[in-house]
């Protein structure tokens, strides 16, 4: 059995308490949280409370951390666990500037411990299909990519935390809401060399600090062209979270709300399954998030430590999101 400690409790904290709990491989012993508050929510009362992290790393067994604390906290906490000796599952963004990242890098190298950064929507079965398409050269040279993000957050998302909207704790739209799509864009088709662009806040310049739409161009390392495009100005709610590729044995487009559904292919002698996945988002009440893959992160936590298989995203991928997101917001800046 790998034991868990999660710090941080709340949305996405319950998400991964949810699916540690339910692996037979893993047990959840430990939950640190300022909220005192949580103590009546804790899933079993056999998991330890604790109000602050020092008091949960000098006491907990816990073989692996969970860090699903806000953005400016997860490079300080990562750090804190990988020195005490635990392995870390980090939420996205894996830290705030990749000078962190490094910082966490060096601490993982240090302690021999592995960090596992949670990219969850590599998992989404149209991921999966493209992702090897490309892996395997059937699709052949990438010469164009569109990515379209365009989600709701409204006033009261924002008022829900008083770090949301904030530049130093939140950082921006590219770090809290679309850095998944910044990871699959990656993931799919390489590193990003170039990029201009330009962002605009429309309609949450009373909450936030930062932009809530830009588009951007981006040239990838392998000379594909790139049109990244996102808003959280949706009316009313999430309208689509999609990547068109158009490349030189076909076109594609992974779309829906949240990359879930095959929605256009065209290809050179084959045809993929097709696929709509629904009901799988992650749903926190007020807003609904990328697709709920967290069981896989976890089970990839469990093959990683038991069976020696490899990590899905690993410590450098992370990294890399990270840099691409800060190329992004120099470009515009």
């Amino acid at each position: 059995m790998i034991k868990f400690a999660i710090i941080g409790y709340g949305h996405i904290g319950k998400r991964h308490a949810e699916h540690i709990i339910n692996n037979k491989e893993c047990k959840l012993v430990a939950i640190c949280d300022t909220n005192t508050d949580i103590v009546g929510q804790l899933p079993d009362k056999e998991i330890s409370y604790y109000p602050n992290i020092d008091d949960l790393l000098s006491a907990t067994t816990a073989d692996v951390v969970c860090i699903c604390t806000p953005n400016y906290l997860h490079c300080r906490n990562a750090v804190a666990a990988l020195n005490a000796g635990k392995h870390v599952v980090v939420e996205k963004p894996m830290a705030m500037s990749d000078a962190e990242c490094d910082e966490m890098i060096a601490a993982a190298g240090k302690s021999h411990k592995i960090i596992f950064a949670v990219k969850q929507n590599r998992y989404n079965p149209p991921v999966v299909a493209v992702k090897e398409l490309i892996s395997s050269g059937r699709l052949g040279r990438v010469y164009m990519m569109q990515v379209n993000c365009f989600w709701n957050r409204s006033d009261n998302y924002y008022a829900q935390s008083d770090w949301r909207g904030k530049k130093d704790k939140d950082g921006g739209c590219l770090f809290t809401q679309f850095s998944h799509f910044i990871d699959i864009l990656y993931y799919l088709n390489g590193s990003i060399a170039q990029a201009s662009g330009t962002l605009t806040n429309f309609a949450h310049s009373h909450n936030t600090e930062f932009e809530d739409s830009g588009s951007f161009l981006l040239k990838a390392t392998n000379g594909a062209l790139i049109n990244f495009n996102f808003s959280t100005c949706a009316y009313e709610k999430n309208m689509e979270g999609s990547i068109t590729i158009l490349a030189e044995n076909g076109t594609l487009k992974i779309g829906g709300q949240y990359l879930n559904t095959l929605e256009y292919q065209c290809l050179r002698g084959e045809e993929l399954p097709q696929i709509n996945i629904v009901a799988k988002e992650n749903d926190y009440g007020l807003y609904k998030g990328s697709m709920s893959n967290h069981d896989k992160v976890i089970q990839n936590v469990a093959d990683v430590l038991n069976h020696n298989h490899p990590v899905m995203t690993g410590a450098e991928e992370g990294r890399e999101v990270v840099r691409i997101i800060e190329m992004m917001y120099a470009a515009a800046r």
